[in-house]
């Protein structure tokens, strides 16, 4: 009888944990995790939620009217310099934060072999001037005595084929000696406007290809700020309007800028539009990159 009992008790047991496992599957609905389980199952369900969504940042306006945004300074023109002829680098003038002036040289490639060539063709370019000279003399000749029918006509036009031909000589032997000139002055890159070196890609010694990039250049003054401003503002932000910012390298100063651009598209998901205004910075203090807060009249 006891024997009976027990059995009786395990099929019921059995049967129960049958049926949770058959209601929890056609509910769809999974197991409950343990408790330390579920905790760092919500902290990476959070995580990944701000991670897809990012910061977002909305203007606000304050009580005497004062539109309130946050920004990031960012450079106008970036400039990636490039090498116009392969060859390996045998200075370079500046290093990385460095600030350059348009035309400034930034590096230079060897130019020995160049130099040379260019040395040749120099001779060979007077060379080809002696004989052009030669040649015009001769038909200048030729042509006083074909004019008192001296010569036969024959003569006088071998003489004017070869002024001609000294002449094509003289034009390409110069054209030769200017391209190598032309290679010497692309073997030193000079910075296309004032900036600040942002990176250095190469040094002394290595081989630059073709169109390789040897360092990046931006334009630090001016420089540009862009923010979002809700779409009830859009009448009374205008370009030109005069705008404060204020960075944390410079706690209590304000540096003072102005719209440069109303962007003329509302985004539908933000009910937005986009700002940009412009800062001289001549001093060089602000930074690409930096984050500012910004202020302007809301009026």
């Amino acid at each position: 009888m006891k024997k009976f009992v027990l059995l009786m008790t395990l099929s019921f047991a059995l049967a129960c944990a049958k049926s949770e496992k058959t209601t929890a599957t056609a509910t769809g609905e999974p197991p409950p995790l343990p408790a330390d389980v579920q905790k760092v199952a919500t902290a990476a369900t959070e995580t990944g939620a701000e991670g897809a969504s990012g910061p977002q940042s909305q203007a606000t306006e304050t009580n005497n009217g004062t539109i309130v945004a946050t920004g990031e300074f960012v450079s106008p023109v970036r400039s990636e310099l490039a090498s116009k002829l392969p060859g390996r680098v045998a200075k370079m003038y500046v290093s990385e934060g460095d600030h350059v002036s348009k035309g400034s040289p930034v590096l230079e490639i060897e130019t020995d072999y160049t130099r040379l060539s260019l040395q040749r063709a120099e001779a060979d370019a007077a060379r080809a001037k002696a004989m052009a000279d030669d040649a015009r003399r001769d038909l200048d000749r030729k042509k006083e005595l074909i004019a008192k029918d001296s010569i036969p006509r024959a003569t006088f036009d071998r003489s004017q084929a070869n002024y001609d031909q000294a002449q094509a000589a003289l034009a390409s032997a110069q054209a030769q000696a200017a391209t190598y000139r032309q290679q010497l002055a692309d073997s030193t890159l000079r910075s296309p406007i004032d900036g600040v070196i942002a990176e250095k890609r190469t040094d002394v010694g290595q081989r630059l290809g073709d169109n390789t990039v040897a360092m990046v250049i931006t334009q630090i003054s001016p420089l540009k700020l862009r923010f979002r401003v809700p779409e009830r503002y859009l009448a009374v932000i205008r370009k030109g309007q005069q705008v404060k910012a204020s960075v944390d390298p410079y706690p209590g100063e304000t540096f003072e800028g102005h719209v440069s651009v109303v962007g003329g598209v509302i985004d539908p998901a933000t009910r937005s539009f986009i700002v940009e205004t412009e800062f001289a910075n001549r001093d060089g203090r602000l930074k690409p990159g930096l984050f500012a807060r910004v202020e302007m009249s809301a009026r």
